[in-house]
């Protein structure tokens, strides 16, 4: 025995464990079903919104619906469905969980191992969208109760769910650049504060032809305001509307750029540090 723990110790590899990288779709994958596995124990980041997306949906219906009852054809509901979908989803990320990581030392624990840079954002991105999605079944299941159709039947559903889930996604991007950036989960949570603008300087309520003066000026240029109309020619259209449908990728593009830029310079800036100390 003595004579094979020699031979061992005296070999050039001897009591060295080196780690090898797992490869990019493993570290995402593994990243990814962390965040997810740790979204039913933080029910308070996912149940929230939820509820005031549905409660303001069944509210503003009851408010506003006679207003538009003269006018044949049109459901209030289906109109509405868009603006209680995005406040459902509009700020719902792993956001603050990194930032629990960032302050207990994880990331920079998780820094030192061979993981992809890369995949640590894509992961929790990949979460986000997961759970974007689910959250927008109770309340399209509400609007079904409530007379909402997709004219283009399951494949425009599908459609409608995937353009609030990478809106979602674009949006979620400023909360984890700051996340990354300060390490402070105040700042975090108040980032979903910069939507509400956003949401009410558009057409959340009522038709852009109805706005007139500086409003309707603002919500022209409002990215917001061409992400509704996307998603409500989906569900009060006759068909396809593709220009309608191509605006809203379009400013989901335009604000994912923004925002993609931001949280992976910010991530460069925490390795940096990280490797620095």
């Amino acid at each position: 025995m003595t004579a094979i723990t020699d031979a061992i110790a005296s070999s050039p590899a001897a009591g060295v464990i080196r780690a090898r990288p797992g490869g990019f779709a493993r570290d995402l994958a593994a990243i990814a079903g962390r965040a997810l596995r740790a979204v039913p124990r933080d029910p308070t980041a996912v149940l929230p919104p939820v509820f005031i997306a549905l409660f303001f949906f069944v509210v503003n219906i009851a408010t506003l619906k006679k207003l538009t009852g003269s006018h044949p054809g049109f459901s209030y509901a289906a109109f509405e469905v868009a603006t209680a979908i995005l406040l459902g989803v509009t700020g719902v990320s792993r956001a603050p969980a990194l930032v629990l990581d960032v302050q207990t030392g994880y990331l920079d624990r998780l820094l030192l191992t061979p993981v992809r840079r890369t995949a640590i954002l894509l992961g929790h991105m990949a979460a986000d969208v997961a759970v974007a999605a689910l959250l927008t079944v109770p309340i399209l299941v509400l609007g079904i109760i409530l007379g909402v159709r997709f004219p283009g039947g399951p494949l425009g559903a599908v459609v409608f769910v995937l353009l609030a889930s990478l809106w979602s996604l674009a949006f979620a991007g400023f909360g984890y650049a700051v996340a990354l950036k300060t390490g402070n989960p105040a700042a975090v949570n108040s980032m979903f504060l910069l939507f509400f603008p956003f949401l009410f300087l558009t057409s959340s309520y009522v038709p852009r032809s109805q706005l007139s003066g500086w409003l309707s000026t603002v919500a022209g240029f409002n990215p917001v305001t061409y992400l509704l109309g996307g998603l409500r020619s989906l569900v009060l259209g006759s068909g396809w509307q593709w220009g309608q449908l191509g605006q809203a990728v379009a400013a989901i593009a335009a604000v994912g750029l923004v925002s993609m830029t931001l949280c992976f310079a910010a991530l460069r800036g925490r390795v940096k540090a990280s490797s620095a100390v």
